[in-house]
């Protein structure tokens, strides 16, 4: 018989089936020619939120959110304060064994200085209408991560000015000063003496004239002229890893005064001597078993932030 023939109104009526016109006889087969079975439930994730109660919802491990590294985390004690010569023998593990290129470097940090110049003095906050920074730099490796800061800051629609009175010979230092010429931005030929003058032009100053790698002594060299200018701004100065005229460990009772610090990898030892207002850390780059070699106890980086505060 037929799926709807037999009964009154031939095979198109709609009418109710009599009971059991489609249900086998005991122990026979099914005369049904068509299935009813509910389509297959598709296989439940194991962390998939229950329906109900009663799941094993709670047993799974908790999700990770943007930017958390599936590495165990180092603890969060507070952060280690690095020795002039635990800072040369991160960086060298790093240019020897981690394969990083010294472009690479001070690419990383100069981009992670002009982002803590954003969070210190976001664009809706600068006091003059044009937002302008000067970005004063030095002839060695400090010098060069200002150029790259200079650059980001450019991008970041901010009006960075650069002083570079003695531009180095490396042609790696002369690759990052052709960039910033190619986006038009300006070059001072000389610092102007009076300090009112910088204090009216511009918003903030960038201190990348000396780093961790300069000498004590340098800052009574070529360079005192540009401290001794810095010193009696009234303008924020923010000072990249270690304070022009600082000790990498001492630190220094009549150096600059910065108001924002950024330490690149991880805090130096002068750093303890810092009274500015705010102090941050662009460390997220070093790889977890440097972290824990040298036991640098870094803060956590929320999201994707590459710079934090401390």
């Amino acid at each position: 018989m037929g799926w709807g023939g037999g009964g009154p109104g031939g095979a198109g009526a709609t009418g109710a089936a009599s009971p059991g016109r489609h249900r086998a006889a005991p122990g026979g087969p099914r005369r049904c020619h068509r299935s009813r079975r509910a389509p297959p439930v598709p296989p439940r994730s194991r962390c998939a939120p229950p329906p109900g109660p009663g799941s094993l919802w709670s047993r799974c491990p908790p999700p990770r959110g943007p930017g958390m590294s599936s590495a165990p985390g180092p603890s969060r004690e507070p952060p280690r304060y690095l020795s002039k010569a635990e800072a040369e023998a991160i960086e060298k593990e790093l240019l020897e064994d981690y394969r990083f290129g010294r472009q690479q470097l001070i690419e990383i940090w100069g981009h992670a200085c002009a982002v803590a110049v954003t969070k210190a003095f976001p664009l809706p906050s600068l006091p003059r209408k044009q937002p302008t920074v000067l970005v004063v730099c030095g002839p060695a490796q400090n010098g060069a991560i200002g150029l790259v800061c200079a650059r980001h800051l450019r991008i970041f629609d901010y009006e960075p000015t650069i002083f570079y009175p003695k531009r180095s010979p490396d042609p790696l230092y002369r690759d990052f000063t052709t960039q910033c010429e190619k986006m038009d931005i300006p070059f001072l030929s000389y610092l102007p003496t009076e300090v009112q003058l910088i204090n009216d032009a511009y918003n903030a100053v960038v201190d990348a004239v000396l780093g961790a790698e300069a000498e004590l002594g340098e800052g009574r060299g070529p360079c005192a002229g540009i401290l001794a200018t810095l010193k009696h701004v009234r303008i924020p100065i923010v000072s990249l890893d270690v304070p022009s005229g600082w000790d990498v460990e001492a630190g220094s009772s009549s150096g600059i005064s910065p108001d924002v610090l950024v330490s690149l990898m991880a805090p130096k030892q002068c750093a303890r001597r810092f009274l500015g207002r705010q102090h941050f850390v662009a460390g997220r780059f070093v790889p977890y078993d440097v972290q824990k070699k040298f036991e640098l106890n870094p803060p956590e980086y929320p999201g994707t932030e590459c710079v934090v505060p401390l």
